[in-house]
């Protein structure tokens, strides 16, 4: 153990294009668990080192769409989590300086910060547990250290890190030259020469990232430590200052620091490791059959070989398949050559640009207070499936341009409508006007139920006026 506090924090605010349609902004990775009980962020927050005098409680940095998720998944592992609220993505360097000024401010300035992306798989916890405790210890005299992970195979879709002199710590080293993505010729050189994959995680002093980044970005710091000044607490979030953090350049940890300090050390992580990082990724999770092929969920497959197949949805089936990728979900498919995943995320783009509903959202989209998916959409009507959580309560509001029928199939709702307040049973349904003033809660101890059905001019997410929300959604 440490003499220093380790303060781990996570990074969990990305938006996992690059796994479309599976993965989105409304929901992405780091809070799915791709075939696993537990999501890949439950997964980080439980191979964190062994909690007690010498770890504190984690600090989870993430966006104001994904607070709901940080706080319930870290519950629902029995961890309680400081969630911090960026108010927009500027890339990691700002988030590690706010990381590393709530960190100080809580545990003393001599305190160590473990930085972990939220959304890696790393399947051997006890290593990497150990692994944390021997960088520690590196930096504690006065390291950024990064995890380089032994490379298996020339990948080309991953940071490099060559390792210089040693630093009298099994597996730890100064760092001689960080290298971004190379070709497969220039990879298989570096397996040659030693250099190690660049994970993106890290443990460093506090203070001294600060003061690095004060030296090489000093525009960041100032916006990063003028965001925690100015930071407010919000149904017990820690919401940093908007006006500041958007006036914080948005710049990469890497490029802002790790690439210019002489205080760069890496120690070698001899763990499996993975940033599933495309659908490439997700398939070595997979065991291949004798021809070669990978798949997940309901699949059906003739004649195919090299192929990978994942459905989270319908039945997919496919003849004569040959080293081709197809992802499903329940309103998209993706069909690719297998060499093709790092092209995803072009592919994405493309869809935000046209403005597709099913670049961003999921048919099932969660809220505070539960779920609701699209059942059927028209030209004047909208038909949901709403889920509201035992003892949750949606926003009072109404609408300028829809009118919606509730049916109840399952539990009981307290319904609000104007001046009235009454109960609505399984089997009974309730109509709210254009206009009115409405709520729904759930009183009861098992989930509600209920269909609702739109109509109207509008019906867009946007015509809701809230004029009470217990989220503090606006």
């Amino acid at each position: 153990m440490t003499g220093s506090k380790i303060v781990p924090v996570i990074l969990a605010g990305g938006s996992g294009t690059r796994l479309w349609p599976i993965s989105r902004d409304s929901l992405p990775k780091q809070f799915l668990g791709l075939g696993s009980a537990k999501t890949f962020y439950q997964e980080t927050l439980l191979r964190l080192p062994e909690a007690g005098d010498g770890v504190a409680d984690p600090i989870v940095v993430t966006s104001d769409d994904f607070r709901f998720f940080a706080r319930r998944q870290a519950a629902e592992v029995g961890i309680e989590a400081t969630v911090v609220l960026e108010p927009a993505r500027r890339d990691s360097a700002a988030a590690m300086i706010v990381a590393a000024k709530i960190a100080q401010e809580r545990y003393g300035e001599n305190c160590l910060v473990l930085a972990l992306a939220a959304d890696h798989l790393v399947p051997d916890a006890a290593t990497f547990r150990q692994a944390c405790l021997t960088a520690a210890s590196i930096a504690e005299e006065g390291y950024i250290v990064t995890f380089g992970i032994m490379p298996t195979e020339p990948r080309t879709s991953y940071g490099y890190i060559k390792p210089g002199a040693p630093l009298g710590v099994p597996g730890g080293f100064k760092v001689e030259r960080f290298v971004e993505k190379p070709d497969r010729a220039t990879a298989e050189t570096y397996l040659s020469e030693g250099y190690l994959w660049n994970s993106g995680n890290f443990i460093f002093p506090a203070a001294l990232m600060i003061a690095e980044a004060e030296k090489f970005e000093p525009e960041i710091a100032a916006g990063a430590l003028a965001a925690v000044a100015g930071a407010t607490e919000d149904l017990g979030f820690i919401r940093l200052n908007k006006a500041a953090f958007l006036a914080t350049p948005a710049k990469s940890i890497d490029y802002a620091v790790l690439e210019r300090t002489d205080r760069a050390a890496v120690i070698e992580g001899r763990f499996a490791w993975s940033d599933i990082g495309s659908w490439d990724a997700v398939r070595e999770l997979g065991t291949p059959t004798e021809e070669g092929n990978v798949t997940f969920g309901p699949v059906s497959l003739l004649d195919s070989r090299n192929a990978f197949v994942h459905s989270e949805g319908p039945l997919v089936t496919g003849i004569g398949l040959d080293g081709f990728t197809v992802i499903a979900s329940d309103d998209a498919i993706l069909v690719m050559p297998t060499d093709r995943s790092q092209d995803v995320k072009h592919l994405v783009a493309g869809l935000k640009k046209e403005k597709r509903n099913e670049a961003n959202e999921h048919i099932k989209i969660h809220r505070p207070w539960g779920t609701y998916e699209t059942i059927c959409r028209g030209t004047r009507f909208h038909v949901k499936k709403i889920v509201v959580d035992p003892g949750a309560i949606l926003s009072l509001q109404k609408h300028h341009h829809r009118a919606e029928h509730w049916v109840i199939v399952k539990g009981t709702a307290e319904v609000t409508l104007g001046e009235k307040v009454y109960t609505v049973n399984e089997n009974e349904s309730t109509y709210l006007p254009i206009g009115s003033i409405h709520r729904v809660a759930n009183p009861g101890k098992i989930p509600l139920e209920l269909i609702e059905v739109q109509t109207g001019s509008y019906l867009g997410e946007d015509d809701i006026v809230r004029l009470e929300d217990k989220y503090a959604r606006v």
